[in-house]
């Protein structure tokens, strides 16, 4: 799953797709309602793959956190997130990625994750398939016989 190509800009909403660069700009397509818009360098822009969530231990990628939602919830989200309360956003978030940080990891930080995730899903953008691993060489065949 790539997400270096959809962004968010600040003072805007939703999520976008990156689809052509010049000098200056880029030209994004929102994924809310598909239309086309320029981008300037200016704007504040950050790539979902350079997004990363708070823990306890290190912080987790945005990748891991919405592979931890397709695990525990599926293709949907399980509730309302635009109406839950704070509450329940933590209890869900908990579910999900039960190592957060409590005290850096906000409600409105929740709601976005979980909104991400369903603009990502419904636009067929999140793949959770699992990538064949790369076969390595046996140990046995890595070492030339001995000769008698």
């Amino acid at each position: 799953m790539d997400l270096s190509k959809i962004v968010t800009i600040a003072g805007r909403p939703g999520l976008f797709q990156v689809k052509s660069q010049s000098v200056g700009k880029i030209i994004v397509e929102s994924l809310i309602d598909g239309k086309c818009s320029p981008a300037f360098l200016r704007e504040r822009m950050s790539s979902l793959e350079e997004i990363s969530i708070y823990s306890v231990d290190e912080d987790k990628p945005l990748k891991e956190v919405f592979r931890g939602i397709h695990d525990k919830m599926g293709d949907k989200v399980d509730f309302d997130y635009k109406k839950a309360s704070n509450d329940e956003l933590r209890a869900k978030f908990l579910e999900v990625m039960p190592d957060h940080d409590q005290d850096a990891v906000y409600p409105s930080d929740m709601k976005k994750v979980f909104q991400w995730y369903q603009i990502l899903m419904d636009k067929g953008l999140l793949d959770f398939t699992e990538e064949p691993a790369a076969e390595e060489p046996a140990a046995e065949e890595a070492q030339p016989e001995a000769e008698a």
